[in-house]
């Protein structure tokens, strides 16, 4: 599947999308976790899950707040609750079926080999060179008498190794909806940071793995209330009331303590990937046995890196 090469950006009326890789250069953004997709990182390997519960509940917390000052502020709410029930019940249903779900397993990038596993259904997975890893950041507005709205991904994509796969089996992507443009470059310059750079050069994130006590049973509410309760105090003890109120607003209106505590049950610790032959692909390497980058990459970061330094003294100019 045939992709422009990185640093495209192809603009329409009502759309943006700007291509990422491959070849994966930089795109002059700073490393940005904004959907803590980042569940496992060592020296060895990153790994990158594309599931949020927590987003889903953000997503409709505001919406049942609401409801609940519609059903307080009308003398007969029957109605409210009745349409209350329509609009917030099934996406419920379908939240409350995904918590007992087994958490989909994540892609991990392998540094070291500059490979990546993207695991697939039934006990299958691919061993793809990161070289040929697809990325795009999309964009995608529409005008309405509201106003004009902008919704947008990032899209990485792999293809199978296999020459021989069936054709509903060669290409397989992930989606990431943080909104497009620059915020999808910043997700993405993650996975790249981290393969071209380092770990070092990501953002501390909510390592799921080791970053926090693991939270068992009545533990998580516990604990998740304790740690965002004292995140309020911590601010107001600096005297940051605007970050203070945020999280009192995250709490109320946002669900925040909700959302951070299923998120916690459900991805501490995240999901390994089974498989021994991974295992094996995920012990760390001799530094002389490390996979060095391309020619034709080291070529394009190079030019790349030059353009970006011209930009900047442009800017400072």
């Amino acid at each position: 599947m045939s992709t422009p090469p990185a640093g495209t950006t192809k603009k329409r009326l009502l759309s943006r999308n700007d291509y990422l890789a491959p070849l994966p250069i930089p795109t002059g953004r700073k490393p940005t976790d904004v959907l803590n997709v980042i569940w496992r990182k060592n020296e060895v390997f990153l790994d990158v899950g594309n599931y949020s519960i927590g987003s889903a509940v953000m997503v409709m917390w505001p919406t049942l707040m609401v409801f609940v000052l519609m059903g307080y502020i009308t003398p007969e709410p029957g109605m409210i609750w009745i349409a209350a029930l329509i609009i917030i019940g099934i996406p419920s249903m379908i939240l409350i079926h995904g918590l007992f779900r087994e958490v989909p397993l994540p892609v991990r990038f392998n540094r070291q080999r500059r490979e990546v596993c993207v695991p697939r259904d039934d006990g299958e997975y691919w061993i793809v060179p990161w070289e040929t890893v697809t990325a795009a950041a999309t964009q995608q507005s529409s005008v309405s008498q509201a106003g004009r709205a902008t919704m947008g991904l990032l899209i990485i994509g792999f293809e199978n190794p296999d020459p021989q796969a069936p054709e509903d089996n060669k290409h397989y992507s992930l989606g990431f909806n943080c909104g497009g443009g620059t915020t999808a470059m910043a997700l993405w310059e993650c996975m790249r940071s981290y393969m071209e750079i380092g770990p070092q050069a990501l953002p501390v994130t909510n390592d799921f793995e080791g970053g926090r006590e693991k939270l068992r049973g009545r533990n998580v509410v516990w604990g998740i209330s304790c740690e965002y309760l004292d995140g309020i105090r911590r601010y107001l003890v600096a005297q940051e009331v605007g970050k203070a109120l945020w999280l009192v607003i995250g709490a109320i209106f946002l669900g925040g303590p909700l959302a951070m505590m299923l998120q916690e049950w459900k991805l501490s610790p995240p999901p390994d990937l089974p498989y021994p032959d991974i295992i094996e692909w995920s012990k760390p390497l001799p530094p002389e046995q490390w996979a060095k980058r391309s020619p034709e990459l080291e070529a394009a970061i190079a030019q790349r890196e030059a353009e970006l330094a011209a930009q900047t003294e442009r800017e400072l100019a």
